[in-house]
């Protein structure tokens, strides 16, 4: 009997790349899931299963299943995956600025020089000489 083709690796490790990819591309918008990717665990839970599942029937079952590479790799390469993603979503937002240092609204900004759109430098001060009032916004992110 030919071995047949075991999937449960395979699924496993494409519902690992889209649970990140998800993340990052749709879920990282809106801060009940950015601040704690709570949806991209629960998609980890069924593909840690799958990858556990397919290493399992490819190591007790080598004659009904095959995978006894595959498996192991694809394994190995999610749970590098996930925990990657926990480092960068975890580990690397505690490095972000508090937000108890942001200024406040009516709050007087600290002086300095930015570039504008044609690379020319321009000051507060400046833009404060020729108005009476400077509006700044800032944008969350992570460029």
């Amino acid at each position: 009997m030919k071995p047949s083709w075991n999937w449960f690796p395979w699924a496993g490790f494409g519902i690992t790349l889209v649970a990140i990819l998800s993340y990052f591309q749709f879920f990282n918008r809106f801060p009940a899931t950015r601040d704690i990717p709570w949806v991209t665990y629960l998609l980890f839970v069924p593909a840690v299963i799958l990858l556990v599942a397919g290493v399992k029937r490819a190591f007790l079952q080598p004659q009904r299943f095959r995978g006894k590479i595959s498996g192991p790799i694809l394994s190995t390469l999610s749970l590098t995956l996930i925990g990657l993603f926990g480092y960068i979503v975890l580990g690397l937002s505690r490095d972000l600025p508090s937000p108890d240092s942001a200024l406040r609204v009516g709050q007087r900004a600290p002086e300095f020089t930015l570039p504008n759109a044609s690379g020319k430098p321009v000051a507060l001060a400046d833009i404060l000489r020729q108005n009476r009032a400077a509006l700044l916004i800032f944008y969350r992110g992570y460029w």
